[in-house]
Parts: C-alpha cells; sequence; structure tokens
C-alpha cells in the first residue's frame, strides 16, 4: 500500500466541508464548543457505526459496489442539498439563544444519510485497503482508524467554529451563504 497516498486522500477528504464539518462548526458557533461536543460524540460513533458496516459490506461485495453507488449519490446529493436550503434559510443572523444544545442523538443517525463519510469509506477500502489486506481484524482496525480521523476534523471544525463566534454572529448572513455554498459544492462534486 502507498502509505502516502492513502493517507493524503483520508486528510484531505476528512478535513474538506461536508455534513459533519459543516454542522459541527454551525453548532459551536452557536453554542460554543463545549455545548457542541454531545453532537461530536454523535458524529464519532455514528460514524465508526459506519465505517465497519461499508468495511464489511465491501470486503463481502466488492464487486457489487459499483451498481449501489449511483443511487447513493442521488440520495446524498439531495440530502446536501436539503442542508444548504436549511441554512441558506435559517435567517438573517446566527442566533446564540436559539440554540441551547447539540445532541448526541441527531449526530450519530446523520451519518448513516451522510453520502460524504460513505464515499470516503468506500473508496478507502476499495482503493487503498482491500487490494492489501482481507483480514477481518485488520480491516476493522482501518474503520476505526478512518472513523478517528474523521472525528480530528470534525473537531478541528467545531473549535473554528467556536473561536469565531462573534464573527459568525455579526456577519450571519454571509456565513449562511458561504456554507449552503459548500454544501451545494460538495453535492454537486459527487458527481464530478
Amino acid at each position: 500500500m502507498n502509505a502516502a497516498a492513502f493517507l493524503t486522500y483520508i486528510i484531505i477528504t476528512a478535513i474538506t466541508p461536508g455534513p459533519n464539518n459543516i454542522m459541527s462548526m454551525t453548532h459551536a458557533s452557536r453554542m460554543g464548543f463545549r455545548k457542541s461536543y454531545p453532537f461530536n460524540l454523535g458524529i464519532f460513533l455514528g460514524t465508526t457505526m459506519v465505517m465497519v458496516m461499508t468495511t464489511l459490506f465491501s470486503s463481502l461485495f466488492f464487486s457489487t459496489i459499483p451498481k449501489a453507488e449511483p443511487v447513493m449519490l442521488v440520495i446524498g446529493a439531495t440530502y446536501l442539498l436539503y442542508l444548504a436550503y436549511k441554512i441558506m434559510t435559517s435567517g438573517k443572523e446566527i442566533r446564540t439563544g436559539k440554540m441551547t444544545e447539540a445532541r448526541f442523538l441527531p449526530g450519530v443517525l446523520l451519518q448513516f444519510i451522510n453520502p460524504k463519510l460513505y464515499i470516503y469509506s468506500i473508496t478507502a477500502m476499495g482503493s487503498y485497503i482491500l487490494p492489501h489486506y482481507r483480514e477481518t481484524g485488520i480491516l476493522l482496525l482501518f474503520a476505526v482508524f478512518l472513523a478517528v480521523v474523521g472525528f480530528l476534523c470534525t473537531v478541528l471544525w467545531a473549535l473554528f467554529g467556536s473561536l469565531f463566534r462573534k464573527l459568525f454572529s455579526d456577519k450571519g448572513r454571509i456565513i449562511n451563504t458561504i456554507m449552503a455554498l459548500l454544501l451545494v459544492y460538495s453535492a454537486l462534486s459527487l458527481f464530478l
């Protein structure tokens, strides 16, 4: 395995905008880092669960993945566009008082409809891991490793949102527009 290419792929994919990173930043900018942490822990648990499922699926049904990909792309792009719409129509200002907590369960459930996560996992498995490893234990370690990298990147986005909370509060419409456009870009990039 080309470790440098593998690490480059997972870091770039995990750090770029996607539902987890944008929602994590949004929660932290509205409530602060500490109050957004349950949502981030939910993301980690959900990501780990999806990573394990897609790893097992990839290893068992590696040849059928291309047939499922178009359906996953359409569902995923639709969901990203829905998130973009919700962010764009959320109001002129980011109101810190409206949200009081970011809950754990929505963070978990988001992962089961997060297209970027499925693509991240299936691509990492199909391109970098499965050609070299087939043992279930090793594959599961890779799945957890991918989840940890994703979680660390999501926490970085939350920290960014928390640190720039005042800016986000003052420039809420601009920030909402930028985040919505990033989600639209994410949706379109699924087909490029």
